[in-house]
């Protein structure tokens, strides 16, 4: 069995984070292993609180994890302090690791900022390069290419400019100011469009997490990376036409939506 390796935070409402992960990796059919950078006490209104590991025990989790299960992919989620970037990024060049997604956020659908400017730095400088791709949304994509998006022109400029950068592939996520489901995948001086149909559901937590789990998962299972996109994108797309509704805010997809078997 392969298995992947998220390094997030925990989400305890279970729709985003390492909760949402382990959920799409256990769906698309690979082992799902954790290192947690923080706590978060939330739900689907809003965050109340946050309580970060210390490098120290972020780095015994890497360490536990890559000696003795080690992971066919890694996925990187949220990661707010640079002291735990540059602990990530150390762990993953020693061990050699392998089809890492990284999800770089850094920006809020509100446009808020997550994390601060300096950690944003070391963000770019430690784990940006080793990515074999990157999946900002569009504010993120604006960031790190310095660029406005307002266009799909402007996506495939900011794509080339980031994967030319950080030497990796990029797949800038639609949505936002563009209103769409259309995502642009730019690697090797190419790009590939994946058009989707918008789905009319307002349960969105964790989408942003869900997709690139997908991608690590179908990574890990030697899928290469068109293929990993468009079947990731199908499960998000599955997820969220279920239509859960839970909680009294933007609620959680429904990650189990084609479990099946006995026990489910």
């Amino acid at each position: 069995m392969k298995t992947a390796l998220t390094i997030a935070g925990s989400d305890s409402s279970g729709g985003a984070g390492i909760q949402a992960d382990i959920k799409t990796m256990t769906m698309n059919g690979v082992f799902a292993m954790s290192a947690i950078t923080a706590l978060t006490a939330q739900n689907t209104t809003g965050v109340t609180g946050i309580m970060e590991v210390t490098p120290e025990f972020l780095k015994e989790q890497m360490d536990d994890v890559f000696q003795d299960i080690y992971p066919d992919a890694v996925k990187i989620g949220m990661v707010s302090s640079g002291d735990l970037i540059r602990t990530i990024g150390e762990r993953l060049r020693h061990y050699e690791a392998k089809n890492i997604v990284v999800d770089p956020v850094m920006v809020a659908t509100s446009g808020s900022r997550l994390i601060s400017d300096d950690a944003i730095a070391v963000l770019k400088e430690e784990l940006l390069p080793l990515a074999a791709v990157l999946t900002p949304n569009i504010p993120e994509a604006e960031v790190l290419a310095g660029i406005a998006v307002t266009s799909e022109e402007d996506m495939i400029a900011a794509a080339k400019i980031i994967s030319e950068a950080y030497g990796c592939a990029v797949l800038c996520k639609g949505g936002h100011n563009l209103s769409d489901a259309n995502d642009l995948l730019y690697a090797d001086g190419a790009y590939r469009w994946f058009r989707g149909k918008r789905i009319n559901n307002p349960n969105t937590h964790g989408t942003g997490c869900t997709l690139s789990s997908a991608i690590a998962s179908n990574l890990a299972k030697e899928y290469d990376l068109e293929t990993s996109v468009s079947r990731a994108k199908d499960y998000i797309s599955g997820a969220l036409a279920a239509m859960l509704d839970l909680g009294a805010g933007s609620g959680p997809m429904n990650h189990a939506f084609d479990l099946q078997g006995r026990f489910a």
